[in-house]
């Protein structure tokens, strides 16, 4: 983590939330007590900051400041609000495709993602601020700079991000092994929404209740699953061939 990218200290963090400073996610030591925490829950919680909780040797780790048990990392880009997003992509001549990433956790492989989204001609990346991989120095990096490209999203809920798409006119597509369609076998050339899961667990099986479609890709290996930024990436050039 860079430190130009980090600020900690409670107090400083408190002050970074309530002045509207763009907060990725608050590291904070576990059993934590007292009044200023407190007024740190309350702020993170009142303007939906991303937090957990990790051990003290981690904060030592990211800052060899006196970090008093909590460390911020600060996003290097800007966020967008998904409403306005969608209207914006709506009123150009192209075709829309959006990216939704359920709780990817790992930053890197959120970094390649972008990196491919970009590369894809993906509209814009939607993802929930809780639980979701930081936009952190390894992020941007990894992204080859295609973060700075490329607007995202945070959601309180995927759910409800679907639920707008849908209304919009935009189909969901969930990527996972559990149906029996194939990727190659869908019609991609339509306003999409693509969505990727966790690296663990794939897509939560509430949102696969809810998308209009779900596909899969073929697996001739012994190994049954792929890296989902590589997954990823074989989904959206698919819809990149069918669109040509």
């Amino acid at each position: 983590m860079e430190r130009d990218n980090q600020i900690f200290g409670i107090r400083a963090i408190i002050e970074a939330i309530q002045s509207k400073t763009e907060i990725d996610k608050v590291f904070l030591q576990k059993e934590l007590q007292g009044d200023l925490i407190k007024d740190l829950m309350k702020a993170m919680k009142q303007n939906n900051v991303n937090f957990s909780y990790v051990p003290v040797e981690k904060l030592n780790r990211l800052t060899s400041g006196n970090h008093q048990g909590a460390v911020a990392t600060i996003s290097p880009v800007s966020f967008h609000d998904l409403e306005t997003l969608i209207e914006t992509v709506l009123a150009k001549e192209k075709t829309p495709l959006f990216l939704i990433l359920d709780q990817l956790s790992d930053a890197r492989n959120f970094g390649a993602i972008i990196r491919t989204a970009e590369c894809t001609g993906v509209d814009g990346i939607i993802v929930q601020k809780q639980g979701s991989a930081p936009v952190n120095g390894d992020t941007v990096k990894t992204s080859a700079g295609a973060v700075f490209n490329v607007p995202i999203c945070k959601v309180d809920h995927i759910k409800d991000a679907i639920f707008h798409l849908q209304g919009s006119g935009i189909k969901t597509i969930a990527a996972t092994e559990k149906t029996d369609s194939n990727i190659y076998d869908l019609t991609l050339n339509e306003p999409l929404a693509i969505i990727m899961g966790s690296e663990d667990r794939g897509v939560n099986p509430s949102v696969l209740k809810i998308v209009d479609e779900k596909a899969k890709l073929p697996m001739y290996g012994t190994i049954e699953s792929l890296n989902v930024s590589v997954a990823c990436g074989a989904f959206l050039y698919e819809v990149v061939r069918q669109r040509q």
